[in-house]
C-alpha cells in the first residue's frame, strides 16, 4: 500500500520490518532479561578513569593534592559499580546454557572489576612513560601535559591500557568496545590483545592498525599508517577460520618504523631495527638493521 504521494505507508515498513527472515541475522534478544552494554556507560567509565590517571587534566581541573584521595575516591567507587555492570552485561551477550546462576556472574564481576581496580597504579605508571616517549619523540611538543591534552597516541594508549587488561582478566565484550571508541576518535586501531611495553609512541597515528597477537617492547615508535598485521588466516577442514593462534608481528624494543609500512605474519623486527616509509615486510628482520623501501624483500 503506498499514500497518495507514492510512499510506502510506515504500518508496511513495520510489518517487513518484523518478519523472521528480516531480522534474525541481526537481532540480538537480552539474556536473562539483562540489556546489551552500555555504550554511555562505558564512555563515562572510561572519563572517569581517565580523571583517576591524569588528575586535574581531565575531571575537575581543580582538584589540589589535599583533595585528591576525596576525588579519585569518589571516581573509584561510580566507576568500579559501572564495570560491574558492563561486565555482567558483556558476560550474558555470550551467556550459553550452563551451570552458572546470575548471583554467579555478579559475584565473578565484582570480583574482576575489584582486580582491574588494583592494576590502574600499574597502568598510570605505563601512560605515564608514553607521555614521556611522545614529548621527548616530537619536537613539536611544547610540554608532556600537552601530549595528555591533545595528542591521538596518548588518547589511544589511555584507552588500549585499560581494555588490555579487561582483556587479560578475559572478560567479555567489553575491551572491544572500549578499543573501538578509541578508534572512532583517532583512526588509530588496537586489538586490546595486543602487548605493548613502556613508552611507546605513535607520532600523528591516523591509519596505524596493531593486531591482536602482536607483542612490541619498550621504546618503540610507530608513524601514521603502519600496519602490524596478519599474512594470512589458516582455516580447519570445514573451512573455519582457526581462532586464537599467534598471527601478528614481534616488534623488539627500540624499533622505529616509518609512515606506511606494512608488516605481516609472526615475524621479529629486531631490536634497533629501523623501517623505512612505505615498505612491505613478510619476514623477519635482523636486530639494528636499516630496511628501506629500495633493499626490503617481499
Amino acid at each position: 500500500m503506498v499514500t497518495k504521494l507514492g510512499a510506502p505507508m510506515l504500518s508496511d515498513v513495520v510489518d517487513a520490518l518484523c518478519e523472521e527472515e528480516s531480522y534474525q541475522a541481526v537481532y540480538h534478544m537480552p539474556e536473562h532479561d539483562r540489556p546489551m552494554p552500555s555504550l554511555e556507560a562505558l564512555g563515562e567509565l572510561v572519563e572517569r578513569l581517565r580523571a583517576v590517571i591524569f588528575p586535574g587534566y581531565f575531571g575537575d581541573s581543580e582538584i589540589r593534592p589535599e583533595t585528591m584521595r576525596y576525588h579519585i575516591g569518589g571516581s573509584l567507587d561510580i566507576a568500579y559499580r559501572l564495570l560491574v555492570e558492563q561486565i555482567s552485561r558483556g558476560h550474558c551477550f555470550f551467556c550459553s546454557t550452563d551451570d552458572r546462576t546470575c548471583i554467579d556472574c555478579e559475584v565473578e564481576a565484582k570480583r574482576v572489576a575489584g582486580e582491574f581496580m588494583s592494576k590502574l597504579p600499574q597502568i598510570r605508571k605505563l601512560l605515564a612513560t608514553d607521555v614521556q616517549a611522545a614529548y621527548v619523540g616530537d619536537p613539536a611538543s611544547k610540554s608532556p601535559g600537552e601530549t595528555i591534552f591533545c595528542y591521538p597516541s596518548i588518547t589511544t594508549l589511555t584507552h588500549h591500557r585499560i581494555a588490555h587488561e579487561l582483556y587479560k582478566l578475559k572478560v567479555d565484550l567489553i575491551p572491544r568496545i572500549i578499543g573501538e571508541m578509541a578508534h572512532s576518535k583517532t583512526g588509530i586501531d588496537i586489538h586490546p590483545g595486543a602487548q605493548i611495553g613502556e613508552h611507546f609512541f605513535i607520532d600523528h597515528g591516523t591509519g596505524t592498525v596493531i593486531g591482536e597477537t602482536c607483542i612490541i617492547g619498550r621504546n618503540v615508535r610507530l608513524y601514521q599508517g603502519v600496519t602490524l598485521g596478519a599474512k594470512s588466516f589458516p582455516q580447519d577442514d570445514s573451512g573455519t577460520l582457526i581462532k586464537g593462534i599467534a598471527r601478528h608481528p614481534i616488534v623488539e624494543d627500540d624499533v622505529i618504523v616509518y609512515s606506511g609500512a606494512t608488516i605481516l605474519g609472526r615475524v621479529t623486527i629486531g631490536q634497533g631495527s629501523v623501517i623505512g616509509g612505505n615498505v612491505w615486510i613478510t619476514r623477519s628482520v635482523e636486530a639494528g638493521e636499516r630496511l628501506l623501501q629500495n633493499k626490503c624483500s617481499l
